[in-house]
């Protein structure tokens, strides 16, 4: 395959990716760069090359490259993941671009975690008026639903008001690969979702609405959640940084740790594969020792699971 007709192609692929394959946005995004920079790579070499290059050797040198600058291996598997899935696409266009790629091993960290007793400081023990924001109210509401929910900053944003069953203690969250899937929501989030509406939110012309807006009334952004649990850090001893993905950890951490099946888990996080959830039980006990007795608000999950005496 020659440059010209590689970038022919490009377009056509993404737009597969995005419509039929049903990638996840920043996926998506993250997959037209990858394209964006190895096509800028190709035609940079090309000008120094005697011959014309082929597909296959232009990613061999642009791979290693990458090896040179010391990209991280995630970023590189991420690459390899993208060239491999454009490989397949061209197979149905009748084209073997024969590239056997090898994609490298990525040592998996160790998801970081908030312990419960910080997760319950920062919901419980911080005064509304320590906060510093013009909605307080809203910026709890924020970390008590990614706590209760483990969802995505992205499925956070994205949540309407017709998506929230509050008698069932219910959401509709839609994520990656446009999945829908239920999670379960406790009492306190119960009650901080109808504190945000009745005190701070303004009243919603229809259910369509999304449920966290800005004081334009516009839905909050993936960086407006950032900033938001941002200023929860000096609230903790540790100062460390929070993010919605550590959230996200404490969460699935929590959970497993109090002895919920890992499947319902994996369900409730919304992971495709099992593997992906089973990170969390190589955290050993030694890590949740002090992370016994009840959750809060994830206790009430447990307990709905619980039968009957």
């Amino acid at each position: 395959m020659t440059l010209e007709s590689f970038i022919s192609y490009k377009d056509q692929f993404l737009i597969h990716m995005e419509i039929e394959r049903r990638l996840a946005l920043n996926t998506l995004k993250s997959y037209t760069g990858d394209l964006e920079l190895f096509i800028s790579f190709w035609e940079d070499v090309a000008k120094t090359y005697p011959a014309p290059l082929s597909l296959r050797t232009a990613l061999e040198r642009y791979l290693v490259s990458l090896y040179y600058k010391r990209i991280n291996n995630s970023s590189i598997a991420r690459k390899f993941s993208c060239f491999r899935s454009f490989e397949r696409y061209m197979l149905t266009h009748g084209v073997n671009l024969n590239l056997e790629l090898k994609r490298p091993r990525v040592a998996k960290k160790l998801p970081r975690f908030l312990t419960i007793d910080e997760i319950n400081h920062l919901l419980d023990g911080v005064k509304d008026e320590e906060l510093g924001s013009p909605s307080p109210i809203r910026d709890k509401t924020v970390l008590e639903i990614l706590y209760a929910t483990g969802i995505r900053c992205s499925e956070l944003i994205s949540i309407r008001l017709e998506h929230i069953d509050m008698r069932e203690k219910t959401m509709r969250i839609r994520g990656k690969g446009n999945k829908e899937r239920i999670v379960l929501f406790g009492n306190k989030a119960k009650e901080r979702i109808i504190d945000y509406l009745s005190k701070e939110r303004s009243v919603a012309a229809s259910q369509q609405e999304p449920l966290l807006i800005n004081y334009r009334g516009e839905q909050l952004t993936s960086r407006s959640i950032q900033r938001i649990l941002l200023s929860f850090r000096k609230f903790l001893t540790s100062k460390r940084i929070i993010t919605p993905h550590l959230i996200r950890h404490s969460y699935a951490t929590h959970l497993l740790s109090a002895g919920a099946d890992m499947r319902v888990v994996q369900e409730l996080l919304g992971h495709s594969s099992l593997s992906s959830t089973q990170i969390y039980t190589q955290i050993t006990p030694e890590d949740l020792t002090h992370m016994c007795e009840t959750m809060h608000p994830v206790h009430d999950i447990i307990q709905r699971n619980e039968p009957d005496s």
